[in-house]
């Protein structure tokens, strides 16, 4: 390892300290490249390469014209290999049907807790399928991570939302192939109800169909 690289990697450390001392969270806004270069008395193109280096793990996001601003990703601890190679229709099945072992029993355990905050993230995500990302504009939660948080184990809501992210490409192209927006977000609709009613086997059922559902338009 050169001693650049051992900068810069120790640099990345000292900015998300700095992240987590001043409390930012995902989408707001960090220091300059300069200024920061200014702070740890280090040169601009080494704050870059640290900063490239968070961006890489979903820490922080570059917004061109913008600035950097604190990623999604900031407390994320699987992450996915950018080097890896492109999806594959196996690939998506896969990730279907790993979804469909681990959801479930998630979404029972929402019922059962139905844990305030994450009730509260479940309801103002549950009309996400009517409005698909475009670009790189994502929903600031995605329903079914929302959902594990409502089981109110923080542990659970990450496996969930790295599980999407390590699998992003597949999770993209079963937006495509499950494309009816409605039904999806009919769905959501009777899972959100199930988890507030506090019915976990129906919260366990739904998720089921529901998954079982992608599974077969991903199967056509």
């Amino acid at each position: 390892m050169s001693s650049a690289e051992t900068l810069s990697e120790r640099l990345a450390d000292d900015i998300m300290a700095i992240i987590r001392s001043e409390g930012l969270g995902p989408g707001e806004k960090l220091a300059s490249s300069r200024d920061l270069a200014r702070r740890f008395e280090v040169t601009t193109p080494t704050v870059r390469e640290a900063l490239r280096r968070l961006e890489a793990t979903g820490a922080v996001e570059f917004r061109h014209g913008s600035g950097t601003y604190v990623g999604s990703g900031v407390d994320r601890r699987l992450l996915a290999n950018p080097h890896r190679p492109t999806n594959t229709p196996e690939g998506v099945l896969e990730l279907v049907e790993a979804r469909l072992v681990v959801e479930p029993p998630i979404a029972a355990a929402a019922a059962r807790t139905r844990d305030p905050a994450g009730l509260r993230m479940l309801e103002e995500s549950v009309t996400n399928a009517l409005h698909p990302p475009r670009g790189d504009i994502r929903p600031a939660v995605h329903f079914h991570v929302a959902l594990a948080a409502a089981s109110g184990n923080a542990l659970l809501q990450e496996t969930i939302e790295a599980l999407l992210h390590v699998r992003a490409r597949e999770q993209i192209e079963i937006r495509h192939l499950y494309d009816d927006r409605e039904r999806d977000h009919d769905e959501h609709v009777q899972l959100l109800a199930a988890v507030r009613d506090g019915d976990p086997d129906r919260a366990e059922r739904l998720t089921a169909q529901h998954l079982e559902s992608i599974r077969s338009a991903v199967r056509s």
